[in-house]
């Protein structure tokens, strides 16, 4: 049975998002938080989402879209009366049974009725006319981002605002936390190597929440891009501080290889070995916080921990991944542990990586051979400076300028302390 047909046959006509993520949740004790932290969609949704009365809304959302008790804004503007036109999946679909690369196409969603159309890899052109299709004067964003250039929901969104701007309609973001923070790491995309992975001159770890990079995108990229929007809202969180790492919101995988807070925090950094040869940890428990391959042992983590890299510690570790790279073969490798997350950087964490098995495993180590690690750096250069011995510092400090110069981009669309 496929994807469609499976969510059609009413599997999701009973309330499962607890069920499903119910093992997602960062920290067991965020019951017991002060609930101080609100999402735009919760400020709407106390207000019996009237902000929205009278209007024909669009949803672009995933199972990430809820409020704090887990039920899905679309659930939730249906039961106040509110019902929206349609909704817009992005990857991995509108209720999230697709992998990475998926989609669910398609469908008519069982449980509110609404047609679904599948957003994902779609062109602003052919988003415009899913939009106009619909009858939306409204298009609402609500998907919880990780913070890094690389997760395809902010390109999802710079398409739909796109879209909102060639048909006219208002565009409104409720805004969440950035799980990773606010801090700004990594090299900047060279617009030559723009994918949808990365379309714009953004940071590897951006450090922006989605509103605020919503606002950036309106007034950096746009204006050039097919011009602006008529009507830009963002609905801010309330409570949040951007360096706070534990907003005591619940933990909803935003994606299913992203299973909990901790894969957020290295996943600006790890991800970078979907550009190698290397297993990044898929079809194991703990991707991106799993990393190695067949002939790798535990020299590794004893290179890494002699580096006293901050905020983390590197664990020997052999793993069999049931699906994508070495699928049903041993491999070895290093497991990452956070010790200090406020300290920890990702990206640096991940370059130090990538030298010191270059440097210890030169009969295994390789890029993949699309040179895909070129698609999420934004550019050749790590690859070509890994390859002509560079090492750590030398390789972070090459992007030092051009970071300097996205923290004086972003600055005047920054919201929170």
């Amino acid at each position: 049975m496929d994807r469609r047909h499976f969510l059609t046959a009413g599997a999701l006509a009973v309330p499962a998002l607890g069920a499903l993520n119910a093992d997602n949740t960062a920290n067991a004790d965020n019951s017991n938080r002060p609930r101080a932290v609100k999402t735009g969609a919760e400020q709407l949704a106390e207000d019996g989402w009237q902000r929205f009365a009278g209007l024909k809304v669009g949803v672009v959302t995933n199972p990430t879209g809820v409020l704090r008790d887990q039920t899905h804004i679309v659930d939730s503007m249906t039961a106040a009366g509110l019902k929206p036109q349609a909704a817009f999946g992005p990857e991995h679909g509108f209720r999230g049974s697709a992998q990475a690369g998926g989609s669910e196409g398609d469908y008519l969603d069982p449980r509110t009725g609404i047609p679904v159309y599948d957003a994902y890899g779609a062109n602003a052109t052919k988003l415009a006319d899913m939009v106009a299709k619909a009858g939306v004067d409204t298009l609402v964003f609500d998907i919880a981002d990780v913070g890094a250039r690389f997760y395809t929901y902010i390109w999802t969104m710079y398409t739909a605002m796109q879209a909102a701007a060639a048909t006219g309609v208002r565009f409104v973001v409720l805004d969440r936390p950035n799980p990773v923070g606010g801090t700004a790491r990594g090299p900047q995309l060279d617009p030559a190597y723009a994918t949808g992975v990365g379309r714009k001159p953004v940071v590897q770890q951006h450090g922006m929440t989605i509103g605020e990079l919503a606002r950036l995108f309106d007034g950096e990229f746009l204006p050039t891009d097919g011009g602006r929007l008529g009507s830009l809202e963002v609905v801010d969180v309330k409570g949040w501080k951007r360096d706070d790492l534990d907003s005591g919101l619940p933990w909803i995988a935003p994606s299913p290889n992203m299973p909990t807070h901790d894969t957020a925090l290295v996943y600006p950094g790890t991800c970078l070995f979907e550009g190698l040869v290397f297993s990044e940890g898929r079809g194991t428990t703990r991707p991106f916080e799993t990393i190695g391959a067949p002939g790798l042992d535990w020299r590794w983590a004893e290179d890494l921990n002699a580096l006293a890299l901050p905020g983390v510690r590197f664990r020997e570790t052999y793993f069999t991944p049931t699906f994508n790279k070495f699928a049903n073969k041993l491999c070895g490798g290093v497991a990452l542990h956070l010790t200090d997350a406020r300290r920890f950087d990702a990206v640096r964490t991940a370059v130090a990586m990538i030298v010191t098995a270059k440097a210890r495993y030169p009969e295994v180590f390789a890029w993949r051979p699309d040179n895909w690690i070129d698609k999420l750096t934004g550019s050749d250069r790590l690859r070509r400076m890994v390859d002509a011995g560079a090492g750590t510092d030398e390789v972070v400090g090459a992007w030092a300028e051009e970071l300097a110069a996205f923290e004086r981009t972003r600055r005047p669309y920054l919201r929170y302390r």
